[in-house]
This record gives structure tokens, C-alpha cells and sequence, in this order.
């Protein structure tokens, strides 16, 4: 038995795209909270909805720790919870059912429960963890243990109803000193299975890691419902004795830092290459950063000193236009120029695209396909402009929005607005873009064999394959995109 059974409901089976790529990582939120409330003397066990193959898998393990609380805590950290997809929404919910059947008290924790508080409650929460939950969770068990109903009120950070009157305390103030969380205890989840999973699909063995809570920055459609527009960091010297630990206990060969930001802290990114040098423990690994801030401070000299193999950037739109629309504070020349430098470094790049933002045209698209074009990052990531609550975006488009207000899974796509052009239409441009990227990439990688500045092995071979298969393919989808561009909505 134990006190408090975690789960989050992010399923990797239940997102098509992702299990397909079938790169999985641990949930670092959740890991987080079991380990600050087992710091506190608590009994925590946690079933690891990542790996599962469905909510039911969940029954045994209450029935194995019989729980008084279920606690349901999606990982912040992850961009895919953050995406608020509807399908692990339907998932949080019938696990929840599943808790009550058994006797437990159910409390959520995430993206999500805090934009539908009402719809969690109604589908058999108690309780709704609204902001950082750390220390919202610990007060509560303790005042569920041993103290009256009428003490809830006090706590901050919490929404539940009694006697049919919904409650809502006072906000919760965010941890400005990060290092006082204990590191996520990896036990608790099965790390081996994480390593078999990578090795076997990808070679090498890679793990995450966050060193910052939040985001300061204004891109209008970025939702920020948990930590608000705040940024607080770890501390270097911190940072590096987690990666030591995980070095020496799980030995990954690669690791995401998974913040919104990585190294904005003024100094921090000098520190943090200055401690991994001296600890020895440079461990390749992939963050993200915005264009005009690796330009600032000699960010990517350090970032190469400290390991760093792969950067990507927020870029968005290769038109000024948008991205001045996006509020994202960027110019078309930072991301020309970081991306560049990047390279030089030897350092891969990876950029997020986002089509399908109010004003967008044709001409703002093809601006975007030039920058594509021209900087060659080593990956792309596509997406639509999705609206999510409390955003002046959201708020911008509210009255257009229907029935359907969250994406299924990762890779629904939907528009769910009025944009310049019908929804397939962003559907299909989604599958030229990438075969266009994908056939000047391998033409590139080429052209570098002819000219014998590049070895044959399997990366070469694979990617002038699939450039030959885009050239093959993208005939049909071209003609599908500019019959598409004719219809209106």
C-alpha cells in the first residue's frame, strides 16, 4: 500500500505520430511532484501512462498499492501535454472514474484541467491544482490527513466544489529558487524500458532534464496557464550534479533540456560550460532558444563548449510581416544569421514552423519556404496556428471557434478557425513542405558525395533514398495544394 498513486495522462499509444517516431520521454512534471511530496515522508507509487497500453492498465496497480489519492499530474514540461489534446483529456477522465470506483480521493494537476476545471470536476475529480503544484499538493494532503474541510480555502493554487458551490482560492505564487526541488527520483518510473525503446529504434539512449520554469517572453498564441509570464532558473552548479547523477546511474548517450528557453539567464549559459568542463560530464544534447538571444552574449560558443549538438529555434514564418503579427519579437535576419552561425559550429538545427496565422498569404508561405531554402536547418517541425485559452490569439478568433476547440492527437492539424484557406489545404501543404525540404536536403547531401567532401554510410544512403521517393510523390500533392488554393472556407 501507499499513499499516493501518480499517473499523468499523456499516452504514447494514443498519439499516432509520436508512436510512430516512437521517441518517448519521462515524465518530468509528474517525476518531479511524486519526488517533492516522498521528500515529505509520503508513500508515493506512480503508473507511467507513457508506456502504457491503455487506462485500464492503471486497474492493477490500484489494486497491487490500494491508494487513498490518485493523483493525476500532467508533466508541464512536455510540449506534447501542453497541446491539450482531446484524447488524453477522455483518458484523465476515465482513470479518474476508475480511482473513484476503487476509494480514492482524485486531484489533477495540468495544461488542460486548469483551461476545463468544470469538465475535470464533473468527470470525477475532487480537486484541481491551478499553477505550480508542488506545494499546492502537499498542503492539501496534509490538510485532507489532518485537519477540517473548511482549511482548504487557505490553500492556494485550488479549485473543487462542496455541497454543490465551486470554490476558488487565492494564485499561488511561483518557486523563485528552483534548486530547493529535490531531483526527480527516475526509480519510480521503469528507465530500462525508456533505454530498450531507444536503443532499439534509434541506436543511442536519450533522456530529459529541465533547468527553468516559464517563459517571459509575448508570442500571442503561446498559452502559459501553469507558470504565467514568469522565468526562473536553476542554478549551474545544480544542473550539472543532476547530469552527473544521471551519468553515472543510466548512462544516456544524449539528453533533451527541455525548457521553453534554454540559458536566457544572463551569464548562465558561460556557468553552466564552465561547470560541465570541469565536472566532465559533456553529454550531447538538443535545447531550444530563440534566434535573436544566440546571437547575444557568445551564447553559441558556449553552447558548443558545453556539448550542445542540436538547437532549435522557434522560427515560425519567414515573413517579418507574421511574425511581427505573432508578437514574437524576432527579425527574419537573426534567424538567417543564428542558424548560420550554428552551423559553422558544427552544431544541427532544427526549426519550428507555423503556418495558417491570421493574414498569412500565399506570398507570406513562399517567403517561408525561401528561408527554408536558404538556411537549411537539419529538421523541421510543421504545425497550424492553434488556439488555446487565455492567449490575446484565442481571444482574437474566439467567435470563430466551434464545437471542436482541441486537436485529437498531435497530428490532427485542424484549423479551427476561419484561416485564408480551406483546412486541407494546410493539411496538404504540411506534406509538400516537407517533401520540398526533404528533396533539397538530400540533393545538398549529394552534391557533398560527388564532390567527395562526404563519406558514404547509412545517414547519406538513407536520405538520398527518400529524396528520391519525394521527387516521386510530390508531383500528386502539388496539384492537390493548388486545387486546394482555390477554395475558400
Amino acid at each position: 500500500m501507499v499513499d499516493v498513486l501518480f499517473t499523468h495522462s499523456y499516452f504514447l499509444k494514443f498519439d499516432s505520430k509520436e508512436y510512430r517516431a516512437m521517441a518517448p520521454y519521462s515524465p518530468l512534471g509528474t517525476l518531479y511532484a511524486a519526488t517533492y511530496l516522498k521528500s515529505f515522508g509520503y508513500s508515493v507509487a506512480l503508473f507511467d501512462s507513457m508506456l502504457a497500453n491503455s487506462e485500464q492498465d492503471i486497474l492493477p496497480i490500484l489494486k497491487k498499492y490500494q491508494p487513498k489519492y490518485l493523483v493525476i499530474y500532467d508533466d508541464d514540461f512536455n510540449y506534447l501535454t501542453k497541446m491539450c489534446l482531446s484524447r488524453m483529456r477522455h483518458a484523465a477522465f476515465l482513470m479518474s472514474k476508475m480511482a473513484k470506483e476503487s476509494g480514492c480521493v482524485v486531484i489533477v494537476h495540468g495544461s488542460d484541467p486548469v483551461d476545463h476545471i468544470d469538465d475535470y470536476l464533473d468527470h470525477g475529480a475532487d480537486y484541481v491544482i491551478v499553477g505550480e503544484g508542488e506545494a499546492t499538493i502537499k498542503e492539501l494532503l496534509d490538510t485532507l490527513r489532518f485537519k477540517t474541510d473548511f482549511e482548504h480555502q487557505t490553500i492556494h493554487g485550488l479549485s473543487y466544489r462542496k455541497n454543490g458551490i465551486k470554490y476558488h482560492t487565492a494564485k499561488r505564487d511561483i518557486s523563485r529558487d528552483l534548486d530547493i526541488f529535490p531531483f526527480p527520483d527516475r526509480d519510480l518510473i521503469d528507465m530500462e524500458h525508456y533505454r530498450r525503446i531507444w536503443k532499439k529504434r534509434h541506436g543511442y539512449f536519450s533522456t530529459n532534464i529541465v533547468t527553468t520554469r516559464g517563459c517571459p517572453f509575448h508570442c500571442n498564441w503561446c498559452a502559459k496557464p501553469i507558470y504565467g509570464q514568469v522565468y526562473h532558473s536553476r542554478s549551474p552548479e545544480d544542473v550539472v550534479e543532476e547530469m552527473l547523477i544521471l551519468k553515472n546511474k543510466y548512462h544516456p548517450d544524449h539528453l533533451w533540456f527541455c525548457d521553453d528557453i534554454f540559458g536566457l539567464k544572463p551569464g548562465w549559459l558561460a556557468q553552466f560550460a564552465d561547470c560541465v568542463i570541469h565536472k566532465n560530464v559533456q553529454i550531447p544534447y538538443k535545447c531550444l532558444s530563440r534566434a535573436d538571444l544566440l546571437l547575444k552574449d557568445d551564447s553559441i560558443t558556449h553552447l558548443h563548449r558545453s556539448g550542445c549538438a542540436s538547437v532549435w529555434i522557434g522560427a515560425e514564418s519567414g515573413s517579418q510581416k507574421i511574425l511581427d503579427a505573432m508578437e514574437k519579437g524576432i527579425t527574419i535576419e537573426q534567424i538567417y544569421e543564428s542558424t548560420r552561425l550554428l552551423h559553422e559550429r558544427g552544431i544541427r538545427v532544427g526549426f519550428f514552423l507555423q503556418f495558417g496565422y491570421p493574414g498569412e498569404t500565399k506570398s507570406d508561405i513562399d517567403l517561408t519556404l525561401t528561408m527554408l531554402k536558404k538556411c537549411m536547418p537539419d529538421e523541421i517541425g510543421i504545425s497550424v496556428s492553434y488556439p488555446l485559452p487565455g492567449t490575446k490569439f484565442y481571444k482574437h478568433i474566439e467567435e470563430q471557434l466551434g464545437e471542436k476547440q482541441n486537436w485529437i492527437d498531435s497530428q490532427d492539424l485542424a484549423m479551427m478557425f476561419q484561416g485564408t484557406y480551406h483546412p486541407d489545404f494546410y493539411r496538404v501543404l504540411h506534406k509538400v513542405i516537407h517533401k520540398k525540404f526533404r528533396i533539397w536536403q538530400g540533393n545538398d547531401i549529394l552534391k557533398q558525395w560527388m564532390n567527395r567532401e562526404r563519406r558514404v554510410d547509412k545517414y547519406t544512403l538513407r536520405r538520398i533514398s527518400a529524396m528520391v521517393y519525394h521527387m516521386m510523390t510530390l508531383p500528386q500533392y502539388t496539384t492537390q495544394l493548388n486545387r486546394l488554393e482555390k477554395i475558400t472556407q
